[in-house]
């Protein structure tokens, strides 16, 4: 009887340790959760901006996807991503496509088909000669670095005559091997900063040079190649949100019928 009682007291004992530690994992999980925010994750201490970013808008997405392919596509491959169902989730036709947004062509010389991938005619070796680093494939980088890091990265260019080559540099990236491409739309820019040494700290641009694009217009247009850079990381979101609001409208239906049959089930029990 004894020997009973002291597994007793031991099961318990174990059951209410096990409570506490499953409270603690509880109650560290929101802070685990923030130590990999996508801030953090980027990699960056500039501080991100926030842009309203709605893959669920065509519009935006069709001026994303045509500023993708004019700007980015030159260097930056998308293989991960087809063609034929860019046209299905953009809501274009398949000739839209091909007349719009298809300016490359097969190892044959012929133009690439639309169930092809998004890839450019870009080779490694030419990449890493002509940047110093084979141009990162952007089909994921919504995902990796997030929607604040791209919008950011592209408002923050500026004017750098020290650095040879690409005579620019970026805030977000310093030391960026990439060209600013949309210097033209944006006009050249340079930094303003207050303060000395370790007090030192950003405060704002000073326009060089004025762009063929107002500010609000080159907003625009980033936010465009934002939204379609997170709609490439993510093509089935949409979807998987109706079916997850379908789903939890199922579950509540079914919640409230259990809760009935329960009752009638139980009514005649003491």
């Amino acid at each position: 009887m004894m020997i009973a009682l002291t597994k007793t007291v031991k099961t318990k004992a174990l059951k209410a340790k096990a409570r506490k530690i499953g409270l603690a994992v509880a109650a560290a999980a929101p802070l685990m959760l923030c130590a990999v925010s996508p801030v953090q994750a980027a990699g960056s201490g500039f501080p991100l901006e926030s842009p309203q970013i709605d893959t669920s808008k065509k519009k935006v997405l069709q001026r994303g996807a045509k500023a993708y392919v004019n700007y980015c596509m030159g260097c930056h491959t998308a293989d991960y991503q087809r063609y034929s169902r860019l046209a299905k989730d953009l809501g274009l036709s398949e000739d839209d496509v091909v007349n719009n947004l298809i300016f490359t062509t097969d190892k044959a010389g012929e133009t690439t088909k639309v169930g092809s991938l998004m890839s450019n005619n870009m080779s490694t070796d030419y990449g890493r000669k002509a940047f110093g680093v084979v141009p990162p494939n952007l089909a994921l980088t919504a995902r990796s670095r997030g929607e604040d890091w791209i919008y950011t990265y592209l408002k923050t260019f500026y004017r750098d005559d020290s650095r040879g080559g690409v005579g620019v540099n970026n805030l977000v990236y310093p030391g960026a091997a990439m060209p600013h491409v949309l210097w033209e739309q944006q006009g050249w820019q340079e930094p303003i900063y207050e303060g000395e040494g370790e007090d030192r700290h950003f405060v704002g641009f000073n326009q060089v040079t004025e762009g063929t694009m107002s500010a609000q217009e080159y907003d625009s247009l980033i936010i465009d190649i934002t939204t379609f850079l997170s709609y490439m990381a993510d093509p089935i979101k949409q979807t998987r949100h109706r079916i997850g609001m379908i789903v939890m409208l199922f579950l509540l239906v079914l919640t409230i019928i259990s809760y009935f049959l329960k009752k009638e089930y139980w009514k005649d029990v003491v």
